[in-house]
């Protein structure tokens, strides 16, 4: 009697499909895992730069002599702002601290590593009404 000749996958040939499709897996698994951290980290950024935004918009006129102020959301996410008279040269009709140079630096904690936004800009250096 002679034998046909068997169809199918011997087990060498599933042992290697299956290898293949584990490393496949598991570099799925990877770039899955990557893009969910790559948007933890845009979130934070993000929050961190409208967080600045907003804190630059509130101290758009700074009194004359400067100023710092610094604080903490229930988010984590500490900020300081800090204006300081700008050194420029300035117009006969523009008095000394008209123009402020203001730093509003938002940082937060990110597992064990410390983040931090900047936002650097000019405001209007006003006298303090008392």
């Amino acid at each position: 009697m002679i034998r046909k000749a068997c169809r199918g996958f011997s087990l060498l040939e599933m042992l290697v499909a299956m290898a293949v499709l584990g490393f496949s897996l598991g570099a799925l698994y990877q770039a899955v895992a990557g893009a969910s951290r790559n948007v933890h980290l845009d979130e934070q950024y993000t929050y961190a730069s409208v967080l600045a935004e907003s804190l630059l918009a509130n101290y758009q006129v700074v009194p004359i002599e400067g100023m710092q102020e610094n604080g903490e959301t229930d988010g984590g996410y500490a900020w300081q702002v800090v204006a300081q008279p700008n050194s420029g040269d300035y117009p006969e009709n523009m008095a000394l601290g008209s123009l402020q140079n203001i730093e509003v630096r938002v940082s937060w904690h990110d597992g064990e590593k410390e983040r931090q936004f900047q936002l650097e800009s000019i405001v209007l250096g006003a006298e303090s009404e008392q």
